[in-house]
């Protein structure tokens, strides 16, 4: 009964910690308007690393000389993954933008596999990619550049996962992100500066600035961490999949983003090929042994 409460509480914590991130982009959406895509990804990010750093207090545990690289590289790509986010979700709907995104991810799992199962899930992910992909016949036309800028996180993220597996193994976790988020805040921060100046301290902008920080960054890494420590990493993978459809209901509900029968197709194909591919790479390894 015990175990059987603390794995429901793990997938609690899951389910919570990606209603709260998509919850936190749906409140950063609505500060676009007033200091942009680009002053909320600082705002977002700055907060986030000192959030991060009073929780981890990474300076008990900093790298050491060449060490330095992995951890850099990684919160450019955390930071870029960030921006080029907002960027995106500022033309184009939530969930469409999570699920563009998500193929980043996808592609560094179905990237380290080389068995013909694979090609099923590359080709649901392509078919969702398609059906999202602009038509600039139509009125309703998703805009091209928020389309790129989707995809881009996309590859961003999946740099996130290389060189944050590379950082990873330096320090902590917590420590490892905390780092990273600073990096990240160092470049982003200017550029927020420089696009949307003294707004960027305005009493309307800061306690939504710092609910986004809260909502995207420090309490979900805090469930997952729960959730990591009483899942395994397949079911925490499985989990995860559901992702775009939260992040379109969230949009929906916060947001009134209406989507199309297409595109929620799109949105069930991508997080298929997730799914798949997320279930077939991990029973490789018990068909072998």
């Amino acid at each position: 009964m015990q175990q059987h409460k603390v794995l429901l509480l793990a997938i609690a914590s899951v389910l919570l910690a990606m209603v709260t991130i998509q919850s936190g982009a749906s409140i950063a959406k609505q500060l676009f308007p007033v200091i942009g895509p680009e002053g909320t990804t600082a705002l977002r990010v700055g907060f986030s690393a000192l959030m991060l750093w009073l929780v981890f207090r990474p300076w008990r545990h900093l790298p050491k000389g060449r060490n330095w690289r992995a951890v850099i590289v990684y919160g450019l790509c955390l930071g870029g993954m960030n921006l080029l986010f907002y960027l995106a979700i500022a033309r184009i709907p939530l969930g469409i933008g999570v699920a563009l995104e998500f193929t980043g991810p996808l592609a560094v799992a179905l990237f380290s596999s080389r068995r013909r199962l694979d090609l099923l899930w590359v080709a649901l992910a392509l078919g969702g990619i398609l059906l999202l992909l602009p038509d600039m016949r139509s009125v309703d036309a998703l805009d091209p550049i928020g389309v790129l800028f989707a995809l881009a996180a996309g590859a961003c993220w999946a740099g996130y996962i290389l060189f944050g597996q590379r950082a990873g193994n330096l320090a902590s976790g917590g420590t490892t992100v905390a780092l990273g988020m600073t990096v990240a805040a160092c470049f982003l921060v200017p550029i927020g500066v420089f696009n949307a100046g003294s707004a960027l301290l305005s009493f309307e902008v800061i306690p939504l600035a710092i609910a986004v920080a809260a909502l995207s960054s420090a309490l979900p890494y805090s469930l997952e961490m729960v959730a990591l420590k009483n899942l395994s990493a397949q079911s925490f993978s499985v989990l995860m999949s559901l992702e775009p459809a939260i992040a379109a209901l969230a949009g929906f509900i916060l947001l009134s983003e209406l989507l199309t029968f297409t595109q929620w197709l799109a949105i069930l194909l991508v997080m298929a090929a997730s799914l798949g591919s997320t279930l077939s790479t991990q029973k490789k390894p018990a068909a072998a042994s």
